[in-house]
């Protein structure tokens, strides 16, 4: 039976959409994995574009609200940005509830190019972090 890992941030429209992304990419055969958000506000193209360049097509995962979740099960809860992790409710039916700091990508707004850097440096923060997490091979 696959563990199941939940990514939470405030609008589920970048960082844990990404975290949902790669760990199903890289360990898809162990875990079932999910995102949601506190107040979600729909995926955000930042993300979809970030992953496009690893060959990663997160176009169809949809922007949710933790409520959504509330009464499932949970091997890991993550929380991605500090918001999230201050709102975050008590999981009662949660193994671990995990906390990881990440930037929030979205928040730069222009130019393009800073904003494209700062989704790819988001992107491969969270990447190295599932890695080493769930220790999975590089």
């Amino acid at each position: 039976m696959k563990q199941r890992v939940l990514f939470l941030c405030t609008g589920n429209s970048a960082r844990s959409q990404m975290a949902e992304g790669l760990l199903r990419h890289l360990a898809g055969d162990r875990y079932a994995v999910y995102s949601a958000g506190t107040h979600p506000v729909g995926l955000n193209r930042g993300a979809v574009m970030a992953m496009q360049e690893l060959s990663l097509d997160i176009s169809a995962q949809q922007s949710k609200h933790m409520d959504a979740f509330a009464d499932q099960a949970f091997d890991y809860v993550i929380t991605v940005c500090d918001q999230a992790k201050e709102s975050c409710p008590h999981w009662p039916h949660t193994g671990y509830l995990v906390h990881w700091s990440f930037e929030d990508p979205a928040a730069v707004l222009e130019p393009d190019e800073e904003r494209r850097t700062a989704f790819r440096t988001v992107r491969d923060q969270i990447k190295t972090r599932i890695e080493e997490f769930f220790s999975i091979g590089r």
